[in-house]
């Protein structure tokens, strides 16, 4: 089960973050990153419902990405069917589950165990999921489950700032803007790992720390590596 006060902390410093100028597809993997950390987990990701398929808009670390990947190109999955049903599935083991037999081969191959699936509401409708991933079997806590939904739910509130009329489309642009967002993230990932003889996990993680040492924005070091040749 998590730990309270670094929930707390979690929830506050994640909150903090909303407030200030964001992009989403940054806010969607903080939010991967942050609720993987606080329940001990292999990692996570987004996946959201843009012109009406589920699209992987960020999986984090990079080793996960064929998952995300893999529900985008077939529409199956854990976290396609937390999207369509608005209701968290969880799988302690994929070894023992009979469901998306495609989907846990992959999840064999790259050494991934347990899956869950958290909603993204908007009010009675759902925009896509947060996707969590043990490397080994786990019973999922239903503490576990709610704190995760707390943080999912947290950040599905910046993507509808805005009045009652304009909510949807504005939730469609910033989907759009994300999907875009990792577009150009996965162009320079591989540019980077070419120039620089990395893996494009190891690239992923240079691009970020990056970003981070300058404060500066994910997306805009990829445009810098894939537009003006930056090679950090």
């Amino acid at each position: 089960m998590y730990d309270h006060a670094e929930f707390v902390r979690t929830t506050s410093e994640f909150a903090q973050k909303l407030i200030e100028p964001y992009e989403v597809h940054e806010v969607l993997g903080d939010l991967a990153e942050r609720t993987s950390q606080l329940l001990a987990l292999a990692g996570g990701g987004v996946t959201v419902e843009v012109d009406d398929r589920v699209r992987a808009i960020t999986t984090i670390p990079e080793w996960l990405a064929d998952l995300g990947r893999h529900q985008e190109d077939t529409q199956r999955g854990p976290c396609i069917d937390a999207s369509a049903t608005g209701v968290v599935v969880a799988v302690a083991d994929l070894r023992a589950d009979t469901r998306w037999p495609d989907y846990r081969a992959v999840a064999a191959r790259i050494g991934v165990r347990a899956a869950a699936g958290i909603p993204m509401h908007l009010g009675a409708h759902t925009l896509g999921a947060l996707n969590l991933y043990g490397e080994a079997p786990r019973i999922w806590d239903a503490e576990d489950l709610a704190a995760a939904q707390v943080l999912t739910d947290l950040a599905t509130g910046f993507l509808i700032n805005a009045s009652s009329h304009a909510k949807q489309a504005l939730v469609t642009e910033q989907l759009q803007h994300a999907l875009d967002s990792r577009i150009v993230i996965e162009q320079a990932k591989g540019i980077l790992a070419e120039a620089r003889g990395l893996e494009v996990a190891r690239a992923f993680d240079v691009m970020r720390k990056y970003a981070r040492d300058r404060n500066l924005r994910l997306v805009e070091v990829a445009r810098a590596i894939v537009h003006m040749g930056l090679r950090p």
